[in-house]
């Protein structure tokens, strides 16, 4: 059964400070935070919708740090989403706060909130690049704050950034490993976009920053994916969700509404790459590739690219289907 979230977006509140991209407002599209009144009657709409199909859905709030939100205004929403959660029987009820906007007390009252996901924004484990980008916090507070939220048995997720502010690509590796040591069971990944009104514009545009190309970011990207994925991490978001605020409000960076398909597609090609050297096809050979039936526009390539790039090896390509293969699984022969 697919997993469904009722976001619902309280944009910029609870942040302690204002990191080097942040500008809530545009990434999220909302510029005020909703009353409670409001919250209750967005989940009723949502919920109108579902058809019931209740037991795999998440009433989520997004947008800010929700466990450093006014303290009076956080307890009535989650008492709005409990009383939801327990009516229709949903899963429960996921969060995404600061590494460091966490501790027993709080963990104490989202538990009994039925809470039952909560994502950490790290960034980066880097603290030089925690540093540069105003995060405030460093990478021991995330490595608590994850081991202290699987300690109460909830649902972890981490969310990362990559091209930040005198991040390398070394830099984004280390990010990633140690995400991985964590075992968190979903993370999130977002290629950094610099907005108006941020710190990384005025640095951009100054020329002290440098950005990561769409290739680099692509070829990273699906590196992440693949390692992520290979260690039973499933990565829930990749690249911002497209939005109109987020195209007229960039300045920079890497934005692309295809992101994730770019990134399985890279994948799918490496792979076959690998298994035509593995089995000694050569130039002049034709083969056959063979994918799950779900993975063959990724397997093709945007405007053809990967059949392009195999077919500049001087061979012919014939793509075949099996729906027993799994994601990323490719076969490839000569014929």
């Amino acid at each position: 059964m697919k997993h469904s979230n009722i976001a619902i977006f309280i944009p910029h509140l609870g942040c302690p400070n204002q990191c080097s991209f942040c500008n809530q407002n545009t990434i999220t599209g909302h510029k005020k935070s909703p009353t409670p009144q409001e919250v209750e009657l967005e989940i009723e709409q949502a919920i109108s919708k579902l058809n019931g199909d209740f037991n795999n859905t998440e009433i989520a709030f997004f947008g800010g740090s929700f466990t450093a939100i006014n303290r009076d205004y956080m307890l009535a929403l989650l008492k709005i989403a409990k009383k939801h959660v327990i009516k229709y029987s949903l899963k429960g009820i996921r969060i995404s706060t600061r590494p460091d906007c966490i501790d027993t007390e709080i963990l104490d009252i989202l538990k009994e909130h039925k809470v039952t996901a909560i994502e950490l924004g790290a960034q980066s484990m880097v603290d030089r690049i925690l540093q540069m980008n105003y995060r405030g916090h460093t990478s021991k507070d995330v490595e608590d704050a994850s081991k202290m939220i699987k300690e109460y048995g909830f649902e972890l997720g981490l969310q990362m950034m990559i091209g930040l502010y005198g991040e390398t690509k070394e830099d984004t590796f280390i990010t990633a490993d140690k995400i991985i040591s964590l075992k968190p069971n979903t993370v999130r990944i977002y290629p950094t976009v610099i907005l108006k009104n941020t710190y990384l514009e005025k640095v951009f545009l100054s020329g002290e920053y440098k950005v990561f190309s769409l290739e680099d970011s692509v070829e990273i990207c699906a590196k992440l994916l693949k390692d992520f994925t290979d260690n039973n991490i499933k990565v829930i978001k990749l690249g911002l969700h497209s939005s109109e605020e987020v195209e007229e409000n960039m300045v920079g960076g890497i934005y692309h509404q295809a992101f994730r398909e770019l990134c399985e597609s890279k994948i799918y090609l490496q792979n076959t790459l690998n298994l035509i050297k593995q089995e000694d096809i050569k130039n002049g050979d034709k083969c056959l590739i063979t994918v799950n039936p779900k993975a063959i526009s990724k397997m093709v390539g945007q405007k053809r690219n990967n059949i392009k790039a195999i077919e500049n090896l001087g061979l012919q390509v014939s793509i075949n289907q099996d729906s027993s293969l799994k994601e990323f699984e490719v076969l490839v022969k000569k014929i």
